[in-house]
């Protein structure tokens, strides 16, 4: 049915809508219908036969008690998801330490409403994974863009001093970070750790959605005797799961009490339980194909640095590659070949995920196609 005029004339602005959402625009990435979409960092393999029966039974088992809620508490999901962390991490993590929800968007949120909210702020160290910024808008958190050095490291220096001027209640730290790949050392996200809790103190929140993939070793260690540090975690990507929205994050046992007091109830469906239980019991098989990634990723690198062009160095599933007079520009001319990357924004810098071989291979006939129309 059409709506009147009245209906079409009536937008958004029209609406009593929050004033620090006046203006702005939803998350999102380009879905369009291309041989070779790269990105949105998706794992490109999909789940192997066995891990699809598998989440079939499980899922089978979980439908004959749909009558009833999920486990609330998540605990057989939460259990298994600390024993991954403690196998892969080496240090100790249990039930009491893991919180799980629809994505670390979910849990990124749910902290903030528990540290953040009215008359509270945090910051992050931008370029960084836009959703932060994002949810702290939407949960009426205060928004502050911390630096970074040119090469997209952390300037630490400054850091300390916005953290320091700014006191904040929490502080993101993104690594491997997104758009630019770049892995934050230790000796960093201690000394923010340090700067934070002078001058709050605050909590701390590691995002480690592109972990899998890092040429060094998760922080989790660092959450020993922290009770302010929280480490972030995704199935989405190294999983190969982002289809099934299951987030998760480690913490001293207090902060996963005060996550509670704000968490929808029965927020974790039984099928959502169920299919990461599944896909938990296949981490060796599915790491394989994180493996294959970082190759591929590596050989991206490579590449793309043979051509001449510029590349920051990636520990995540995708690369950031430039520089460009007008990246936009750039991006349309990939995509007129097929190949969809991400314009995310960081002036003269496009983003490539790292995909089958194939897929690469078309991104890369892509680029050097683009290189020899420029004649360089």
């Amino acid at each position: 049915m059409e709506g009147t005029d009245e209906q079409v004339s009536f937008g958004i602005d029209d609406l009593p809508v929050r004033d620090e959402l006046r203006g702005k625009s939803p998350y999102g990435a380009p879905q369009l219908d291309v041989p070779v979409r790269l990105n949105t960092n998706e794992n490109p393999y999909p789940l192997p036969e066995p891990l699809v029966e598998r989440i079939a039974e499980r899922v089978r088992e979980a439908a004959r008690d749909l009558n009833r809620y999920p486990d609330r508490d998540a605990v057989e999901l939460r259990t298994r998801l600390a024993e991954y962390l403690t196998d892969t991490s080496g240090h100790e993590v249990g039930l009491a330490n893991v919180w799980a929800a629809n994505g670390s968007n979910e849990v990124i949120q749910q902290l903030l409403q528990t540290f953040g909210g009215p008359g509270r702020t945090a910051i992050g160290f931008e370029p960084s994974y836009s959703m932060h910024g994002l949810i702290a808008r939407g949960t009426g958190t205060g928004w502050i863009s911390g630096p970074r050095h040119e090469d997209f490291t952390i300037d630490l220096a400054a850091a300390e001093k916005a953290i320091a001027e700014n006191r904040p209640d929490v502080v993101f730290v993104t690594t491997p970070n997104n758009p630019t790949g770049t892995a934050v050392p230790a000796e960093t996200v201690l000394a923010l750790y340090e700067a934070a809790q002078a001058a709050k103190p605050s909590m701390v929140i590691v995002d480690e959605a592109y972990i899998e993939f890092s040429h060094g070793d998760s922080l989790l260690p660092l959450l020993e005797g922290r009770p302010n540090l929280v480490v972030s975690r995704t199935m989405s990507k190294a999983f190969g799961a982002a289809g099934l929205r299951l987030g998760y994050l480690a913490a001293h046992p207090a902060v996963v009490d005060a996550v509670q007091l704000v968490r929808l109830p029965y927020h974790l469906s039984a099928v959502t339980q169920a299919t990461a239980l599944a896909a938990l019991e296949h981490t060796d098989t599915l790491l394989k194909y994180v493996e294959q990634l970082k190759t591929e990723r590596d050989r991206l690198v490579s590449e793309l640095l043979a051509l001449g062009y510029e590349v920051t160095a990636s520990d995540a599933n995708f690369v950031q590659f430039g520089r460009f007079d007008d990246a936009h520009a750039v991006w349309q001319q990939i995509l007129d070949r097929g190949v969809l990357v991400r314009d995310n924004g960081v002036p003269g810098w496009l983003r490539v995920t790292a995909g089958t071989p194939e897929e690469n291979d078309a991104f890369l006939d892509a680029v050097r196609d683009i290189k020899k129309e420029q004649g360089s």
